[in-house]
């Protein structure tokens, strides 16, 4: 399989232009949001693994890595309500992404007891973070995988 196209291929082209504006904000988020990194990173690489793009799951994982985050963590991530090493506020954090993702497989969107879990664990800033975060991964991950954008080349450091 190959990409299909980049979308920075012309760096003055509309497409280049409205995909910096998502790094921008990705950057805001991760840079000055009062949620904990490792709570970020396991959203991302969660949301990026549901979402199948390989180019996100393998930035993700690969930064959860340089920041210190173990492997057991970054391999259960995908399998983390039959894992014990999550906390509880990560549990929540992950479930939310999980129903803002999977928005048309379930009926209703998120549900209710979901957001109560996060607001248990989160103040309104760190909801509001949240709820950024997953449609930011979320839309950048629809846009990897229409135009294939390939996982397994990225460095560490490059992205967030």
């Amino acid at each position: 399989m190959t990409a299909r196209l980049s979308l920075f291929g012309n760096p003055t082209g509309t497409a280049a232009k409205a995909a910096a504006h998502f790094g921008t904000a990705s950057k805001t988020i991760l840079s000055e949001s009062g949620l904990p990194a490792a709570t970020q990173r396991l959203v991302l690489l969660r949301v990026s693994q549901i979402n199948g793009d390989g180019y996100a799951t393998d930035v993700w994982a690969k930064n959860a890595a340089a920041a210190g985050e173990s492997a057991t963590r970054i391999h259960l991530v995908a399998a983390w309500r039959e894992s014990t090493v999550f906390t509880d506020a990560e549990r929540a954090a992950l479930a939310l992404a999980e129903d803002g993702t999977r928005i048309a497989d379930a009926a209703g969107g998120v549900d209710d007891e979901v957001w109560a879990g996060a607001a248990q664990h989160h103040d309104q800033d760190q909801l509001s973070d949240l709820v950024m975060l997953i449609a930011l991964i979320n839309a950048t991950n629809r846009m990897s995988v229409v135009v294939r954008q390939q996982g397994g080349d990225y460095e560490p450091g490059r992205l967030g």
